[in-house]
């Protein structure tokens, strides 16, 4: 499968903008320019939290999509809120593990202007 491909197809984080910028090994990172169309305050630029939330899934399900050559379905995600995303946010994941029936990765996104923690996660993803 084409990795790159299948992420640039992706009509919904298409309409974000997310990009995956790297995808290998069960590793993935991506990022996402902030917009005002993606802000929940119209005086100021903070990224909403379904724009954080889907920066995390998406990027989560490339590490695992890496590893298993196929979409992954999400099954569940967790994430936790740390901080106001202000501007551009880049996503890291790691798969934590790849069985047959489904996978676990953690994914932590950050304030690309400053490395700010904005947000950890943990998603769980169909395999088989």
């Amino acid at each position: 499968m084409d990795t790159e491909a299948f992420f640039e197809g992706m009509p919904f984080a298409s309409l974000l903008g997310i990009t995956i910028t790297e995808c290998a090994d069960g590793h993935a990172e991506g990022e996402l320019e902030m917009t005002e169309d993606l802000s929940w305050n119209e005086d100021q630029l903070m990224a909403h939290g379904g724009v954080t939330f889907t920066l995390a899934d998406t990027v989560g399900g490339a590490a695992l999509v890496s590893l298993v050559d196929q979409p992954v379905p999400t099954i569940d995600m967790r994430i936790d809120y740390l901080s106001a995303g202000t501007g551009d946010l880049y996503a890291e994941a790691e798969v934590v593990r790849c069985g047959s029936d489904v996978g676990v990765v953690d994914v932590d996104v950050y304030a690309v202007d400053d490395e700010t923690h904005v947000a950890d996660a943990r998603g769980v993803y169909k395999t088989g």
